[in-house]
């Protein structure tokens, strides 16, 4: 007999050749302190942790609060990312300091922005940091619209991973375009990941029920009231949303029909 427990025991994420029991992966900005910082990580279940270059001290400043003193990568694989570049020179420099600064770790999570106040990703500037990243050896996540023909380009270009938004980051608007990223998951052969957008576990088990392969968030736990507790939610909605997908729900139906037909029945 199938053993469904089993099945989704070895249900693992495979980025980058590396397998991951949590299909969360959380940002590490944002937090009151380091200390609530470490504690949202333990929480959420993540072994995937995003740190913004630009924004972060992992060893840049040695007289200031170092991040990997508590979220250290010998636990957790630290994945650098460039918010706040605007052009692909920019995001190629920082991708170089985070691999010098963590001994020639090459995973990284590529984001490009072009608009200030909606942080839309630039997708020319994505596709040419892309291009010159892949051929520097390195191994990229990267962020990008809910556009289907983007996503297939930089598969195809060599990314490890896709990761459309579902909504501008820190929105917290939910997946505003289901059938997009659908679309996306349906077509791909890397992990899809949906980046940006989420505002509560709702959102997260909807991303996971679509068939993504997992979720990126950071200001849904960090801006909520109490960012450990959302933490915690996260991850069981992620899990959740898992499951219902591999599944399978009900098809939908304009009205419910008889649990056993009546013709059936006894009196």
């Amino acid at each position: 007999m199938h053993n469904i427990a089993e099945s989704i025991h070895g249900d693992t994420l495979m980025v980058a050749g590396r397998n991951y029991r949590s299909r969360l992966m959380i940002g590490t900005g944002k937090y009151k302190d380091l200390e609530q910082t470490r504690a949202a990580v333990e929480a959420s279940g993540a072994e995937m942790v995003t740190v913004a270059i630009r924004r972060t001290n992992i060893g840049q400043s040695p007289d200031e609060p170092n991040l990997l003193d508590v979220i250290p990568p010998d636990r957790y694989t630290i994945l650098p990312n460039t918010a706040g570049c605007f052009n692909a020179k920019d995001a190629v420099r920082t991708c170089r300091l985070a691999r010098e600064l963590l001994n020639g770790h090459d995973l990284v999570k590529l984001e490009v922005l072009g608009d200030e106040k909606t942080l839309y990703p630039d997708v020319t500037e994505t596709l040419k940091a892309t291009e010159t990243l892949l051929k520097d050896g390195f191994k990229i996540m990267v962020y990008t619209n809910d556009d289907p023909v983007t996503a297939r380009r930089l598969e195809e270009m060599g990314c490890v991973a896709v990761m459309p938004l579902a909504a501008p980051i820190g929105s917290g608007l939910g997946i505003r375009n289901p059938y997009n990223i659908l679309t996306i998951v349906e077509n791909a052969g890397v992990p899809i990941i949906v980046d940006a957008g989420v505002g509560t576990a709702s959102d997260a088990a909807m991303a996971m029920e679509l068939g993504c392969d997992g979720v990126l968030m950071n200001t849904a736990i960090a801006a909520a009231r109490d960012p450990v507790l959302m933490a915690s939610a996260m991850k069981k909605a992620v899990a959740a949303g898992r499951e219902a997908f591999l599944a399978g729900r009900m098809p939908r139906k304009r009205y419910a029909s008889a649990s056993s037909p009546i013709d059936e029945t006894f009196f």
